[in-house]
This record gives structure tokens, sequence and C-alpha cells, in this order.
């Protein structure tokens, strides 16, 4: 068949318009973004266009649409953002449409937003108007002009991201220390091994772990495949695999908890009533495992799921594993994020603060 009489057969489907997207297109692109987007990602964008409308509703009295004024974006950010004033900080959120948002529990409690999750809701509400190919509000020089004074504010009142306290190898011994040999504690200790000695995993993955994903090496110890993350979203990496060893103490904790508990498939981890053994644990269980057992160790700091994360990072920093190696691990892509995580300890722990120390090395 030649070139010619190829596309004489292709002229007879229906055609389409160069600036047109088809129906069934349009469908693909939807089904492809869901699938995707991580459970957590998807809870957190409904979540926040949740909030959107029922600020909208209450600030302006009717619906949502798309697009959204540019004004009332603007008018959302001084809601929601505290400022200093002569009269001190302040917001322009009235009092009881705020009280109203509590009562209905699109809010937690009533005040001012963090700047970080007025910074997400007005991120989701442009990716909504992206999707929709309307004009983005969000992307508007006001405000994006306003939120970086805003950041800038926030800075020089010396405010900052509040980051969980890190759980290095000195704290994930005493959390250890407080699990027994009763099944509770023998999951909680596997729990914690798992979770830091695999890379650091995010308590929606340790949530996430599967049996069908463990594979027990010959000479002990086990290696996990991680099948669902949120930097494997994107995409394989070259410098990272999804098969995380589980090893030495961690190997044997993990061992301990699947003789004791027998199971054998579906989720590693599950809820506990006494000896019976339950459906799998969810994300904001694994964060309480830590918290309850950083506080049985009388441990101060703000503990959470994410703190065994960036505890595996600031261990490694200071024990001098080279940063791929740990990103190999962790999956971060970008040296940045890793550097994020960072944490030193205490300042007089820091080994940088100790240069003068050592003898110098002279040429």
């Amino acid at each position: 068949m030649s070139k010619n009489a190829e596309l004489a057969v292709l002229a007879d489907t229906p055609l389409l318009l160069p600036d047109q997207l088809a129906e069934a297109a349009e469908s693909a692109v939807k089904e492809i973004l869901e699938e995707a987007a991580s459970a957590n990602t998807t809870r957190s964008y409904a979540s926040a266009l949740r909030y959107w409308a029922a600020w909208f509703q209450g600030r302006y009295g009717r619906a949502i649409e798309l697009p959204v004024p540019e004004v009332a974006v603007v008018q959302f950010i001084v809601d929601h953002i505290a400022r200093r004033s002569a009269k001190g900080m302040t917001w322009e959120l009235p009092e009881a449409l705020d009280a109203q948002l509590v009562r209905a529990r699109f809010k937690q409690r009533p005040g001012p937003l963090k700047l970080s999750t007025v910074v997400h809701r007005i991120a989701v509400l442009s990716k909504a108007h992206q999707l929709r190919r309307v004009e983005n509000p969000c992307e508007q020089p006001p405000v994006r002009h306003l939120l970086a004074r805003a950041r800038r504010a926030a800075n020089k009142r010396g405010d900052r991201p509040i980051k969980k306290t890190a759980i290095t190898r000195r704290e994930l011994e005493a959390l250890v220390a407080t699990c027994d040999e009763t099944l509770e504690g023998l999951r909680d200790r596997a729990l914690l091994y798992f979770a830091f000695a695999s890379g650091g995993r995010r308590r929606s993955e340790v949530a996430a772990a599967d049996f069908a994903d463990l594979k027990r090496l010959p000479d002990g110890g086990y290696v996990y495949r991680l099948q669902h993350s949120k930097t494997q979203q994107a995409g394989p990496s070259a410098n990272s695999t999804p098969d995380k060893p589980v090893l030495g103490v961690a190997a044997e904790a993990l061992e301990a908890w699947i003789r004791a508990s027998g199971l054998m498939e579906g989720r590693i981890f599950r809820r506990l009533w006494t000896n019976r053994i339950g459906p799998g644990l969810s994300p904001a269980a694994v964060a309480g495992v830590v918290q309850r057992r950083a506080a049985r160790a009388g441990l101060d700091g703000d503990f959470a799921g994410h703190s065994l994360r960036s505890g595996f990072v600031t261990e490694g920093g200071r024990q001098g594993v080279a940063l791929p190696a740990l990103m190999a691990m962790t999956e971060h892509r970008a040296v940045s994020s890793v550097i994020g995580y960072f944490q030193a300890g205490g300042v007089e722990d820091n080994p940088a603060a100790r240069l003068l120390d050592k003898t110098a090395v002279q040429p």
C-alpha cells in the first residue's frame, strides 16, 4: 500500500480541529491524571477544593464557579494570612464566618491559616483552572506579588516552617526499647525498624506495605519492593531502584512480627485488638505509633511519621554516608530536598562546629 493510500484510509476517520480535544481524548486525559495521583494527593486536593467552595459560599453568598475572579483570590489571601498592623496581628476573615467554617469542620480551629496552607490551596485552585483550560487568576501578577510579599513578611517576623523532630539512631533505639514481647510490642518494633531501615519511608508507604512485595533473602534479611511512592509517580529514576533492603536488626524484628502474627498475605502492619489482628493500619495510625512510643520513651520533641524519614537522612549524614546512596534509599531526586530534611540535631552536635578541634593537615 502506498503512502497516499494509507492517508486515504486515515481520512475516513473523524477529523478533529487542531485546537479542539476529542471527547474520548479528554476523558482519557482525566483518567491518566486520576490514575497518576496518589491517594494522599487526591485527598489533599479534594479537601482544598471543599474549603474553597465553603469559603466562597460564605463570603459571596453563591456557589463557586471557574474561573474564579482575581479579586476573590486576593481576598482569600488577606482573609487567611495574618499580618502585622498598628493593632497587632490581624487578618480579614469575618469572625462569624470563621466560626461557621470551624463548626462545619472545614477548618480545624479559628484564626489565620499557615502560609504554607494558603499557598497549597491556591496551587490547587490554580491546577483546577489549568485542567479546565480557563483564565487562571492564581497566576496573575497581583496574586503572585502578594504571596511573595507575604513570604517575605513572614521571614522578617521570624516565622519558619516547623519541622518534625528527627528520629536518628539514638532516638530510634529509645523508641524500640519501649516495645515489649506482646503482639503490639512486636508489631511496633518491626514497624519502626522497617520504616527507618528501608530508607525512611513515609507513613503512607508504611501503611501500604504488603506481603506481596516482600522477598526473603536466602542468607537472611528481606528486600521490600516499593511499588507506590510519591517519587515514583513521576516515573522511574536512573539513580534509584524500587527494591529496598531490610537487613540486620530490622529484618529480625520483622521476622519476629511475622512469626507471632501468623500473617502471610495482605498488609504487613495491622490494627490490633488485644491479641486479635484487624485490617491494615492507616497512615495516621502509623504516625500514632511513633508519637506513642516517643511519649513512652520520655523524648522531648514534635514527633510524627515523618520524623523517621528526616532521621534516616540526618543519621546518614552524621555517619558520612554518600548522598547518592541516601537518595537511592529515600527516592529523593533533588539534592535540595534531601538537604531540607537534614537536621544536625543540637547545635553542639554539629560536626562542622568542631573543625578547629582537629589538627590541621599541612599541604
